[in-house]
């Protein structure tokens, strides 16, 4: 969801982009947004580590999920996203720490879960701060192309427009290491919660 307003934010500000799938057909669409495809599944490691040091990038952008399509089916999808935390998380880290990345950012969300979402967040958090870098914790995104499309359909708070948090992350490129909100509040400067 995030990455796809993300990447061509990213572009015109002239980063160069690679954006990872793992989904070969979705290739070509980042590839017309200005970004490097990479087909590579996150949870192979050996892999994930020769694509990440074959772009040698300066920093990592920690925006995978694994989320289902339709809100229907997230009680059933809770186990997968949270294995992206945890293991994907993992798996990326490593890779960017062997790739000399100098920064990591990475999503989180602003909600508490419960279970083994929970843990998997505060797995991502803790593994990411541990290495210096940054965690912007999104409210639930609403607007075109998520769970709540449609004006005036919101999600209950914390939440923020997908336009909004894609503009809002690349502001928040330089930021120190640190945990970081964004949401819905109106505050355009970063504070950091923790």
């Amino acid at each position: 969801m995030l990455g796809v307003r993300l990447t061509p934010l990213l572009v015109a500000v002239g980063a160069e982009v690679a954006a990872l799938t793992r989904s070969a057909e979705k290739a070509p669409a980042l590839a017309g947004m200005g970004a490097e495809p990479v087909v590579c599944d996150v949870f192979d490691a050996p892999a994930l580590e020769q694509a990440v040091r074959a772009f040698v990038p300066d920093m990592v952008m920690h925006q995978l999920t694994d989320l289902p399509d339709d809100l229907a089916e997230m009680p059933a999808g809770r186990a997968a996203n949270a294995r992206m935390r945890r293991e994907g998380t993992a798996n990326l880290l490593a890779a960017a720490q062997a790739a000399g990345a100098k920064r990591v950012l990475a999503q989180s969300a602003a909600w508490e879960m419960s279970g083994e979402g929970q843990e998997a967040k505060e797995f991502l958090e803790s593994a990411v701060l541990e290495i210096g870098g940054v965690v912007l914790r999104y409210g639930q995104f609403y607007g075109p192309d998520t769970y709540y499309p449609e004006t005036g359909d919101f999600p209950d708070p914390p939440r923020i427009h997908i336009d909004e948090a894609a503009a809002r992350t690349v502001t928040a490129l330089d930021l120190a290491s640190g945990i970081y909100a964004l949401t819905d509040t109106g505050q355009t400067d970063f504070e950091p919660v923790r």
